[in-house]
């Protein structure tokens, strides 16, 4: 099977077997030796934040020595993504052995495309004796597929609403959904959590007699600074103040990120009996390896990509933008699922666009374009209405001078549309 015929059987006959449960990528994992109990390493959730803190401990662990595989999703150019061994897409050929090797399994089971990328990251982890292993979440944490995982440090990075429909209406029942994956005595690390979420969460901190690190109480940020190559700030815990700490992540929400990543490859090592070095982690957050999220294309006009894609992204997106561009035009290329709170991201976008390109990308929830123009409407912005991301995107180049700003977003779908075009855009 070609790495393209594999692509279009798995989207085609898994995608759409989606259904809330573990039972069947337990089957899978117990059929493989359960790996999954075999391996340690961090274990992420989050509404925002999971991708971006996973990549700045997989830079950490690896500045420290450590082999790392890395399990993400979604991908935004290549399906290998998804899986990385020591800070690189897994090769094609060891993609393709593990599932040749592990499909009849999946097809026994009925497996959805998740638990097979799920499934195949803890074997390949396991089958290259990786010494640090980092899972982000998929969809909320008790019932998702990576819950398995029996991991060291466990992390949740933040809490708002999202995919509702599946995870709950209110805070707290988001909350009980994402502390699905908090494990007996496993160190819990916390970012910034709503105080009704906060409660839902350190309830069952105690029941599981959890040790709690969180921010602003057992560690912080502070003096953060934003330019147009990361984000710099100034961290303090148990063990020290340490000044001028790098990211090379732009927005502020990164620091916070950072704070999160370091503090849990901090409990990871010392677990290892491995002692946490300064100026290693200094070097690993200048390298860290995470596209889509603030990523610059081109200077002149400067255009951006964000993954920002529900209420609380976009806030952080917009407030990094007034933060950063406070008197440049920013002409805004938007493209949104339909599943998401349409009224309150535009509403954010309204208020720092000078104007808006509507468009469509090319999920099979995307909203319409008229659907997004209701709202683009209410708050009398100029709009442009163009079907295709990539031709909005052109669009918006070629009618912006060169001290404006072009921001992409919406979307995951969207950034990675933009970024498949990259070539015959810039």
């Amino acid at each position: 099977m070609t790495y393209k015929k594999f692509l279009e059987y798995i989207y085609k006959r898994h995608s759409g077997n989606v259904k809330l449960g573990l039972d069947r990528i337990h089957a899978i994992l117990q059929a493989m030796d359960n790996p999954n109990q075999k391996l340690t390493g961090i274990h992420i959730a989050g509404t925002n934040g999971k991708g971006s803190t996973a990549a700045i401990c997989e830079a950490i662990l690896l500045e420290h020595g450590l082999s790392t595989g890395l399990n993400t999703s979604p991908h935004l150019i290549d399906y290998r993504e998804r899986i990385r061994l020591n800070g690189k897409n897994i090769k094609l050929d060891e993609l393709m052995q593990t599932y040749k090797k592990w499909e009849n399994t999946f097809e026994k089971y009925e497996a959805s495309f998740f638990e097979i990328t799920t499934a195949m990251a803890f074997w390949q982890f396991y089958n290259n004796q990786v010494d640090a292993s980092i899972f982000e979440v998929g969809l909320g944490g008790r019932l998702d597929g990576t819950r398995p995982f029996q991991s060291t440090v466990t992390v949740i990075t933040s809490i708002s609403y999202d995919h509702t429909k599946s995870l709950g209406d209110t805070i707290e029942k988001i909350a009980f959904e994402k502390a699905g994956i908090l494990k007996n005595n496993t160190p819990l690390v916390l970012g910034n959590i709503p105080q009704n979420a906060l409660q839902v969460i350190l309830k069952k901190t105690e029941k599981k007699d959890i040790p709690v690190q969180q921010v602003n109480k057992d560690f912080q940020v502070s003096n953060i600074e934003v330019d147009n190559r990361g984000t710099h700030f100034d961290f303090e815990d148990k063990d020290g103040s340490y000044e001028n700490i790098y990211v090379n992540l732009i927005g502020k929400h990164q620091a916070c990120n950072a704070a999160l990543a370091i503090t849990a490859c901090k409990i990871y090592l010392e677990k290892r009996n491995i002692t946490p070095q300064i100026e290693k982690i200094r070097r690993g957050l200048s390298k860290v390896n995470w596209p889509g999220r603030m990523q610059i294309l081109q200077q002149k006009p400067m255009v951006i990509i964000d993954g920002a894609h529900n209420e609380e992204g976009v806030k952080v997106l917009t407030s990094n933008l007034r933060s950063l561009f406070p008197n440049r035009k920013i002409y805004f290329v938007l493209a949104i699922l339909r599943d998401k709170n349409l009224k309150v991201i535009i509403a954010n976008i309204c208020q720092v666009s000078a104007k808006i390109f509507i468009a469509k990308n090319n999920s099979q929830r995307a909203a319409e374009l008229e659907e997004q123009e209701k709202y683009v409407k209410q708050h009398k912005v100029p709009y442009q209405k163009i079907e295709d991301v990539v031709e909005a995107t052109r669009t918006a180049i070629r009618q912006a001078n060169n001290d404006d700003v072009v921001m992409i977003s919406g979307s995951l779908y969207t950034i990675s549309e933009v970024l498949k075009h990259k070539k015959e855009l810039f």
